[in-house]
């Protein structure tokens, strides 16, 4: 059985994913209340995360090649990297205290040299694919080997697009922003191809105009 899959974005009125600064203190309170066991990030929104947050990259030191031992009720951040572009990058995902810790999703062309990298660091790292990861083959692992019931997608447009197309989202939750981006606008559905049914199956009206929306899709 497949576990149940929630996107969860943060987005402007008119549907954008960037041009604007995300209040991330709602969004991550809204992505903790679903109790989820895995939060499923691409890896560009984790790049782009860390170029948005940090300065500098802190250098990796000992404690960043082991295991963190944290709360087993936490969730995993799973994250698709079949290229390997968070070669450097992971260890400020193992830093973050409310990461049960890393799984890396990786497909049979990935670089022997990151999967060496991952190793050296105690990373698990799943083969889910030939050339990219299959997504079906990824959330049957995860709730099979990890025991996975709930996950979390709090990602970009590409990934929680191909969620969505290929029929694994049950819930659809938006923390939507009272700002208008406008010409420069990257709209979150730009790559559905089709939505069929939506039941809005909660609405909350926040301070300061933001308003968080979650539809049931059919």
């Amino acid at each position: 059985m497949l576990p149940k899959v929630i996107v969860h974005n943060s987005i402007s009125l008119d549907c954008s994913l960037t041009g604007f600064q995300p209040n991330m203190e709602i969004h991550y309170k809204i992505a903790g209340s679903f109790g989820a066991n895995a939060h499923l990030i691409g890896s560009n929104t984790i790049k782009a995360g860390v170029e948005l947050y940090e300065s500098q990259v802190p250098l990796e030191e000992e404690k960043d090649f082991e295991k963190p031992k944290r709360d087993g009720n936490l969730p995993y951040w799973v994250i698709p990297d079949t290229r390997g572009k968070l070669g450097g990058l992971l260890h400020t995902c193992r830093r973050f205290e409310f990461c049960r810790d890393v799984i890396v999703l990786v497909s049979e062309t990935t670089p022997k040299e990151y999967l060496g990298h991952l190793t050296k660091r105690n990373y698990a790292y799943e083969v889910v694919g030939k050339q990219q990861v299959d997504l079906e083959k990824s959330l049957e692992l995860l709730s099979s080997k990890y025991k996975i019931k709930k996950v979390l997608a709090d990602t970009g447009r590409i990934l929680g697009n191909l969620l969505i197309n290929q029929g694994f989202v049950s819930e659809l939750s938006l923390l939507v922003h009272p700002i208008v981006v406008g010409k420069n606008a990257y709209n979150i559905f730009g790559n559905i191809n089709e939505i069929t049914a939506l039941k809005l199956r909660k609405h909350k009206i926040l301070p300061n105009g933001y308003l968080w929306l979650v539809y049931t899709i059919k």
